[in-house]
């Protein structure tokens, strides 16, 4: 194991920074992620679990807010529902540099809060 990461969001405070910045959705998500979060009847819940997850990815690769673009960490959904995680850019040439070759990532979301924990191996 390379690192681990855990990270959480609240709900309502992530919906009124989406609402008070417009473009933060277009610079913090990949277009995947914005269309499967834009498809649910509250999408705050799956961008506030999705930003969660971003940040347990920095965590777990043992770096912080501004050093990685956060849509260089996609969070995809397979057909089963699982989660996992796509790098890209800076993201991962960072992986790739500290050698990490696969991701566990789990995420869990109520009205409230939203949880993430990655692993990177």
């Amino acid at each position: 194991m390379i690192g681990i990461g855990n990270d959480l969001v609240d709900v309502p405070r992530f919906r009124e920074t989406l609402e008070r910045t417009p473009g933060l959705k277009e610079k913090l998500f990949r277009e995947g992620e914005r269309a499967y979060a834009e498809s649910a009847n509250d999408p705050t819940e799956r961008y506030a679990v999705r930003f969660a997850a971003k940040e347990a990815v920095m965590k777990a690769m043992g770096v912080g807010i501004g050093d990685i673009n956060f849509a260089d960490i996609e969070v995809l959904r397979e057909e089963s529902g699982k989660p996992s995680v796509a790098l890209h850019g800076g993201a991962a040439q960072l992986a790739n540099l500290i050698g990490v070759s696969k991701w566990l990532l789990t995420m869990s979301h109520t009205s409230q809060t939203a949880q993430a924990i990655a692993v990177a191996l």
